[in-house]
């Protein structure tokens, strides 16, 4: 971003860096010297760590908030295609290598929106015995439910030509993400251009289209057998406490993904806001982040019962 001082402002967390695979990965690590657990938020498409912003401050007294953003993204490294192999095996290794870092090992609340459900999941698949709870905000572990076809907007911008044009040349899909992600609380313009702000030009663009040319269809793409393998681990998680929160207003991961969540966690506490899109941390704060502080600050029996 241009403007250093409105970042400080927006995102008041220390920058930290890790290097993996040649790249350099940013990402946030709050919290006090005992925490209660460690919350690790995972973003998708196309966002950041800036999204968390709330919910870090929110925890960060009482737990460690680890929030990194993916190649591609934020204020991690833009690599062209020879720098890095924009697929989701490549994103949980670098999930799976931080946290190994970091000794994340155990008590773990893990928080996914998007193309994070994916990613996160995919390292909470390995790491069952850390995971303690899931807090699932619009996203999918597994594949485009069947009575859900890609939306045509992702078509285009998966497909064909014009939709490259379209990302990497004029930023359409962080642009308008920023303007019909929030329903009921419309993000100002400020917060827009923050979000927009890390695709600044062509080459820095390319995660926003490579994320969606990842989106696996049928058997022979390249994400297909990794999200195979993660929508089969889905049931090593029934029995943990699990929240979920969904913007119904969401174009992409509408009801059809909600119910699918319910049938594979059918013990999640739901609370589904009607007049809410896919940014639901920013449409529903307040009420949503109340949501989470009071789930992770329950014992998991009691979290389990409270469904």
């Amino acid at each position: 971003m241009n403007n250093e001082l409105e970042l400080d402002t927006l995102l008041p967390f220390k920058r930290q860096y890790f290097r993996h695979q040649g790249n350099n990965i940013h990402y946030v690590d709050e919290g006090p010297a005992a925490p209660k657990g460690t919350v690790v938020m995972v973003h998708g498409n196309p966002s950041w760590t800036i999204y968390y912003r709330n919910l870090i401050t929110a925890l960060k007294g009482e737990y460690r908030c680890i929030a990194m953003d993916n190649v591609g993204c934020g204020l991690s490294d833009k690599p062209d295609d020879s720098g890095y192999d924009y697929t989701l095996s490549s994103r949980i290794a670098d999930l799976e290598a931080l946290l190994a870092h970091l000794n994340v090992t155990k008590n773990v609340t893990l928080v996914v929106h998007d193309w994070g459900g994916m990613i996160g999941m995919g390292w909470a698949s390995r790491h069952v015995e850390a995971i303690e709870r899931l807090v699932i905000l619009n996203t999918a572990a597994f594949h485009l439910p069947a009575s859900k076809p890609l939306p045509l907007r992702l078509k285009i911008c998966r497909n064909t030509a014009l939709g490259t044009l379209l990302v990497r040349g004029f930023n359409a899909f962080a642009g308008l993400a920023s303007v019909i992600g929030c329903k009921r609380n419309p993000m100002s313009a400020p917060l827009r251009k923050a979000y927009v702000a890390p695709f600044n030009n062509w080459a820095n663009r390319i995660s926003t289209l490579r994320f969606v040319q990842d989106i696996p269809l049928q058997k022979g793409d390249k994400a297909f057998d990794e999200v195979s393998r993660i929508e089969a681990s889905l049931g090593a998680f029934t029995k943990v406490p699990t929240l979920i929160c969904w913007g119904l207003k969401d174009f992409v991961f509408d009801k059809h993904f909600l119910d699918v969540w319910q049938q594979k966690l059918p013990d999640a506490q739901v609370h589904a806001f009607a007049d809410c899109g896919h940014y639901i941390l920013e449409d529903a704060s307040d009420e949503v982040i109340g949501h989470i502080r009071a789930f992770v600050a329950q014992e998991p029996a009691q979290a389990v019962l409270a469904s």
